[in-house]
């Protein structure tokens, strides 16, 4: 079985009808609407919804071009896309950690050994926002890492402006962050995260 079929919550939803060609044939057609894992051909895709998201408000990206890669190469089960006819139009990028907070470090590495799933990004295509797709994105993604047997919670850091944002979706804020970016300082959240066990028993995965 794939981790894809094991995780209802992953597969594609509002599946269009397979259209009819003037032959009579059916045509494939893309699902309106899909999560999955991201990969490393689509760094290009999540480097240029996360460049224009950023850019403007704070001067930098959280993540760079070969930061997605490393990033999508190391562990892309713990990245979520989404895709409108296929079209990327959300994600979410995560790696691990294996410390109770955030260090400069965690910036750029990926801890296999960790428990704490780092949320490095979250970004919405210009086109698609003030739609609610962010709040989505965020709950499909925790379902997803209930679902790991490794993680047991999520770790964000971001500036003060974001904190209801992620207050809504179930994050507390532990204080300020350790973590500064040139002159930008953050705030450092919290999710819980069950483990693979409790869910198997209670959600079926």
């Amino acid at each position: 079985m794939s981790a894809l079929s094991a995780l209802p919550f992953l597969k594609p939803v509002h599946l269009r009808s397979p259209r009819s060609s003037p032959g009579g044939q059916r045509r494939h057609t893309l699902p309106a609407s899909e999560f999955r894992c991201l990969s490393p051909e689509d760094a290009v895709s999540v480097f240029e919804i996360e460049r224009e998201a950023f850019i403007s408000v704070s001067g930098d990206c959280p993540l760079h071009l070969d930061e997605i890669r490393h990033f999508l190469n190391l562990c892309p089960e713990l990245s979520l896309g989404w895709f409108e006819e296929g079209r990327l139009v959300a994600f979410i990028i995560g790696s691990l950690w294996d410390q109770e907070r955030l260090s400069q470090a965690a910036l750029t590495l990926h801890k296999p050994q960790g428990s704490a799933v780092h949320i490095h990004v979250l970004a919405v295509h210009r086109t698609v926002r003030q739609q609610g797709k962010g709040s989505i994105l965020m709950w499909r993604y925790l379902r997803y890492l209930r679902c790991l047997p490794f993680a047991r919670r999520a770790l964000l850091m971001c500036e003060d402006f974001l904190v209801p944002f992620y207050q809504k979706c179930g994050f507390e804020a532990l204080g300020p962050c350790e973590v500064t970016v040139g002159d930008l300082a953050f705030v450092e959240m919290q999710h819980p995260v069950r483990g693979h066990a409790f869910m198997r028993r209670n959600s079926g995965c």
